[in-house]
């Protein structure tokens, strides 16, 4: 155990007897999420697409967690995993919107297929308004429950490699800001994360990067480091648990400082100049 998670667990469990559910619960961000969920004393519904990681994670965990199967693009599978949950524990108390994808680089959008759009827009969105449609009247009725939604940077800045990907992860934003005015007065907490350079199953940078690109995350990342899941479980965590208790419809950027530099990276080539806005040192 690291001495950063010995120093988030010594404030105490933070989600002590409630249900969460963990889309994308079984591997990267979602596992390393579902793993601190019940480190904190959840009862941790890993759903997950692949059963060999919705199952590994849960065994993992234990007794507290219960592995589902499933495609949350699709809305039968959405349903029954909803019944499922709150047949078995009659709530659910935490959501966290994990799933998402960029699927593949298109090029140039004027060149782009208008069904890789559609393959965006379930993978990264429409999956969002389904689970939480389906989740949402339980926590309501019961006046009490958190909601949280992994959008990405992409969706706070411009993204050139595809502003199909950024528009929808903008929209988790935008959604996430609407439905917690919405939904305030019911008891429901709904907040966002913004990730930026995080290991994860989608975005494997150690399998990416050469081994001197690697040395260079300290010129890239103001903190000086790549980002791992567990970077950002901990914040979802907090946005979870009662330590956000007056926090509702707001992302958080967890991006090691890559939006509070604006682009900027360090350079080790220019004399006086510390910072350059060219990701090539000139």
């Amino acid at each position: 155990m690291t001495e950063d998670m010995s120093m988030v667990q010594a404030t105490g469990p933070l989600l002590a007897d409630r249900v969460a559910v963990v889309t994308g619960g079984g591997g990267g961000i979602g596992a390393a999420t579902s793993r601190l969920f019940a480190q904190h004393g959840a009862v941790v519904i890993v759903a997950d697409i692949d059963t060999e990681r919705a199952h590994r994670t849960a065994d993992e965990i234990g007794p507290s967690a219960l592995p589902i199967v499933a495609d949350v693009r699709r809305e039968h599978d959405v349903d029954s995993l909803a019944r499922t949950v709150l047949d078995r524990y009659g709530r659910a108390d935490v959501l966290v919107n994990n799933v998402g994808h960029w699927v593949r680089h298109p090029g140039s959008f004027a060149g782009t297929d208008p069904h890789l759009w559609d393959e965006l827009y379930q993978v990264n969105l429409h999956h969002v308004f389904l689970v939480t449609r389906a989740f949402l009247p339980a926590m309501v009725a019961q006046r009490s429950g958190a909601i949280v939604n992994v959008s990405s940077v992409e969706g706070l800045r411009g993204y050139p490699e595809d502003p199909v990907y950024a528009a929808f992860k903008a929209a988790i934003i935008q959604f996430t800001r609407s439905l917690a005015v919405q939904v305030g007065g019911d008891g429901v907490r709904v907040n966002a994360i913004g990730p930026d350079v995080t290991e994860s199953l989608q975005v494997p940078y150690t399998q990416w990067l050469t081994a001197d690109e690697q040395t260079r995350w300290p010129q890239w990342v103001p903190v000086g480091r790549m980002g791992v899941p567990e970077d950002q479980a901990r914040v979802i965590l907090f946005l979870a648990s009662d330590l956000s208790a007056f926090v509702t419809g707001h992302t958080i950027p967890t991006d090691g400082g890559t939006g509070a530099a604006g682009g900027w990276f360090r350079s080790s080539r220019r004399p006086g100049r510390e910072w350059t806005n060219r990701p090539i040192d000139p």
